[in-house]
């Protein structure tokens, strides 16, 4: 079964291979999803990170969820020598670099606590999947042209694993470098990170975008982690184990 809603501003696609899957299950997970754009979009006046930024909500009173992503905010920012950071020019927060990986991670996690074990959460590009079955062939997830998205350059296999992919080639320039945050980054045009999890890997693709030429050093340094990044004139770059997940 296959389901695919309009949350957080973008599609949202849960994939259960499961004979006993049922709809019951698919509500959860956009439930928890529509939860999470409820208090994280800083696009909703009603939202808690809304409330956070205008000054009407006192640390004390943050929820444990708000807690935890702000300190998983702060452990991210310093593990990437400051390129990411969800304090905005402007001096407001912005932790969706962070949000939508956990949220998907979570959603991975409900799916497996409900008893399924083979599936696949996106959001907006970035992929959580799981395949326990060694003897079926891993979920193939392509790897868009950032000059023609209706192109694939790739495709990868995957059965337990997150991909994720940063760039500017379809939102624009919403991602910055917060050493310089009035440059536009125009260098590299994505980036796409593989990695044991979602969470890690959408966050720490952020960060190697706003890192531009260097990040994907970046992620070559990172133990687990394998990265493809495409220039602004279209050659590609990747790291020296990224090839294992290519396939036909």
């Amino acid at each position: 079964m296959k389901q695919t809603r309009i949350i957080m501003g973008m599609p949202i696609t849960v994939e259960i291979l499961d004979v006993t899957a049922v709809d019951a299950a698919f509500d959860d997970i956009f439930d928890y999803f529509t939860y999470v754009d409820e208090t994280f979009s800083v696009f909703k006046t009603t939202s808690e990170i809304t409330k956070i930024n205008n000054g009407d909500l006192l640390p004390k009173a943050y929820s444990e969820d708000m807690r935890t992503i702000l300190r998983l905010c702060e452990e991210t920012r310093q593990q990437t020598n400051g390129y990411f950071n969800v304090i905005t020019p402007s001096g407001s927060y912005n932790p969706s670099g962070v949000v939508k990986g956990w949220a998907i991670d979570h959603a991975a996690k409900m799916l497996a606590g409900m008893g399924y074990n083979d599936y696949y959460v996106e959001a907006g590009g970035d992929i959580q999947v799981r395949r326990e079955d060694v003897h079926i062939s891993p979920w193939r997830i392509g790897i868009r042209n950032p000059f023609n998205i209706q192109e694939t350059v790739g495709v990868l296999g995957l059965k337990n694993e997150g991909v994720a992919t940063s760039g500017t080639y379809i939102r624009g320039q919403h991602i910055y470098n917060p050493f310089r945050p009035h440059d536009e980054l125009r260098e590299i045009s994505s980036i796409t990170v593989v990695g044991p999890n979602i969470y890690d890997a959408d966050r720490f693709a952020t960060a190697a975008f706003a890192m531009q030429q260097e990040g994907i050093m970046f992620i070559e340094n990172i133990e687990g982690f394998e990265g493809y990044s495409i220039d602004s004139q279209g050659i590609a770059t990747k790291t020296s184990g990224f090839n294992r997940y290519v396939t036909t």
